[in-house]
């Protein structure tokens, strides 16, 4: 089902960004996100995704979240669809994949090489500059790779800093996954049955609100804090 959905709506992005523009490749990703969470579903998966408070509109808005798998990804761009979620993802996801590298290289996210700082620095600059002009989101995962015994590792700062800097107008929604990491444990295959996905996003936090310590030491110890072991 998995693989069925992602060749499928390869071809389904490129008619709605080609014909349609960016609405169109919109609607084709949301969707893409819907029927990736329903191939879980026949495996008992459950999602539950709970906001806390309201999360505003047509702001630029930093997504600073805990990683545990590729999982945590679908719920996050179908539950806050609204706020248009751009993705700072490391640049092997850039090609060889259906749907995922397609979109990642033609909505608005980054392609980042971890191995080479300042090109990393000036991609997060660039996603951060088209987030303050357009009002988009943009989604990082501060831990730096997958988390995969559900346990966070150390927050890297630097990209939450230059997003601080490039996004002076915006919010931070702290978001917290709990269980995705169950899903991998065994790699790609087996997936477990049963699993329940948990997602909190928690109020939102204004940027200018606070000093760039604060910040990161309040986003880290909401999103930790809130993580489920069970």
């Amino acid at each position: 089902m998995f693989g069925l959905t992602i060749v499928v709506f390869h071809g389904l992005q490129w008619i709605g960004l080609n014909v349609f523009g960016y609405q169109g490749h919109k609607l084709m990703l949301e969707g893409l996100q819907w029927f990736l969470m329903r191939s879980l579903n026949v495996l008992g998966t459950r999602h539950s995704f709970k906001i806390i408070g309201e999360i505003p509109e047509n702001v630029p808005l930093i997504i600073a979240s805990n990683h545990q798998s590729m999982w945590d990804i679908p719920p996050a761009i179908w539950y806050l669809r609204k706020h248009h979620p751009k993705f700072i993802a490391k640049k092997e996801l850039g090609k060889g994949i259906p749907s995922i590298s397609y979109n990642l290289r033609h909505d608005g996210s980054v392609l980042i090489d971890r191995k080479n700082p300042r090109q990393a620095t000036q991609q997060i600059k660039k996603i951060g500059k088209y987030a303050q002009e357009n009002n988009r989101s943009v989604v990082i995962y501060p831990e730096g790779s997958r988390s995969r015994d559900g346990y966070p590792k150390l927050w890297k700062t630097r990209g939450l800093k230059t997003l601080f800097d490039e996004m002076p107008d915006g919010y931070i929604l702290p978001l917290t996954i709990s269980n995705s990491w169950k899903l991998q444990r065994y790699g790609v295959f087996p997936i477990p049955l049963g699993t329940h996905l948990k997602f909190i996003a928690h109020p939102v936090i204004k940027i200018s609100d606070h000093s760039q310590e604060d910040l990161l030491k309040m986003t880290e110890k909401i999103v930790v804090d809130a993580i489920v072991h069970d």
